[in-house]
């Protein structure tokens, strides 16, 4: 069944201006600015004044079937993220966990890229270069924790993602070697 029409809202606070012009969305803030293109889904997308420095995101689906229906809430969900992104930036800590063999990391290129050594006692060096505008760091509270900060939350968790997927264990009982770089925390990087 089509619905004749389905909207989503989304209201932007202050300090943050978003641009919207032929599905491609800018979002600006304290922190920076991030570009989204969604062109590729059928919908109405448009940012309206609403009062005195208030502004609101409207998006609209004409005659869409459940899938399309779905796709509303994602891009309103897409939008948010950049908006925390530009105003309180993302931030994901990672554990170095290590049964024997200590897994060394070394941070290369002023916070761009990893390099991983000895992890289960493997003479093989890991690279793993992060992602546009994020940057790694080793945590001075915890050891053994990496912090990664960024605006964009898909570069942030895809960078983290990719640390993780550089230290699977091959060819082994995964129940018995647990060695690897793991997520531990997703926050925003400054706390209200």
């Amino acid at each position: 069944m089509r619905d004749i029409l389905k909207t989503e809202e989304l209201d932007i606070p202050e300090g943050v201006t978003v641009e919207i012009k032929s599905r491609v969305i800018k979002v600006t803030g304290p922190r920076g600015t991030l570009t989204k293109n969604v062109r590729h889904v059928d919908m109405d997308i448009r940012a309206l004044k609403a009062g005195k420095d208030k502004t609101k995101v409207t998006l609209a689906v004409w005659q869409g079937g459940r899938k399309h229906v779905a796709c509303l809430r994602t891009i309103r969900s897409l939008i948010n993220n950049m908006v925390i992104g530009v105003t309180k930036g993302f931030q994901y800590k990672m554990r170095a966990v290590y049964a024997h063999f200590p897994v060394n990391c070394i941070i290369q290129e002023q916070g761009q890229s990893l390099e991983i050594r000895n992890f289960l006692g493997e003479k093989t060096v890991r690279h793993v270069k992060m992602l546009d505008g994020v940057t790694i760091s080793e945590s001075k509270a915890q050891k053994d924790e990496l912090i990664l900060e960024g605006n964009d939350i898909e570069n942030v968790s895809q960078s983290a993602a990719s640390i993780q997927g550089s230290c699977r264990v091959r060819n082994k009982d995964i129940r018995k070697f647990l060695d690897g770089i793991y997520v531990s925390d997703r926050t925003t990087v400054s706390h209200d």
